[in-house]
């Protein structure tokens, strides 16, 4: 079920292209740098260079998107980037301090990270921390299972709010040639994904009569 909604994902990527044009690079993915997002559980300190007063360390970010202040009340701030957040911190004091100036330092937030999934020993979350390319990906997540078809790996990297773009890497044959030029270093919130081998969706038992589609008879 997984591979076939996978399977579906990347032909739907490449038959319904976006509008904006690969800026190239050996895997050939979109290009996509955004600003770190504010999201529920976030928290940061508050600082006000002229009144420190209004200080306010650890504000966290509510379920909801809003976070609490000394002297304004609730604001909604999930979504907005850091200097969008300092921004309208800033909107909203000023009604009550002339022309503040307020700095914001994030100081809990979500780190950078990548999804394993499929024929992978251990599938799931890990923190990306420096540069990881998809082999060495594969081998945080405990290298391949035996059911693994390392021919076709899926890669699905987030492009822009509406698209998600797929590719298929051929592991196979980068690890059989020892050429690794077209292995894709990953980006924050890629996910991986390992489909299983034809043998390995063959039935534990099948009719002897039915052998010959799956193997020539000596």
């Amino acid at each position: 079920m997984a591979l076939s909604l996978c399977v579906c994902l990347a032909q739907q990527a490449v038959s319904n292209t976006p509008p904006a044009k690969s800026t190239g690079g050996s895997e050939g993915f979109q290009t996509r740098t955004p600003r770190y997002k504010i999201a529920p559980g976030d928290s940061f300190d508050l600082n006000f260079e002229l009144s420190p007063e209004f200080n306010q360390p650890a504000v966290t970010v509510q379920p909801d998107g809003y976070i609490t202040l000394r002297g304004v009340g609730d604001i909604k701030v999930k979504g907005l980037t850091v200097p969008e957040l300092t921004q309208k911190i800033r909107a909203s004091y000023g009604k009550i301090l002339n022309e503040p100036v307020v700095s914001v330092i994030l100081k809990d937030f979500e780190k950078p990270y990548f999804v394993a999934d499929g024929q992978v020993s251990k599938p799931g979350k890990y923190d990306l921390r420096g540069s990881v390319t998809l082999t060495q990906a594969v081998a945080m997540a405990g290298g391949f299972t035996d059911s693994a078809k390392h021919s076709q790996v899926l890669l699905f990297r987030r492009v822009s709010d509406q698209w998600t773009e797929a590719k298929i890497f051929n592991l196979k044959q980068m690890e059989k040639t020892g050429n690794l030029k077209e292995d894709p270093l990953l980006h924050p919130g890629d996910m991986l994904f390992v489909p299983k081998n034809m043998l390995s969706k063959i039935d534990r038992y099948i009719p002897t009569s039915s052998i010959g589609t799956f193997f020539p008879l000596l």
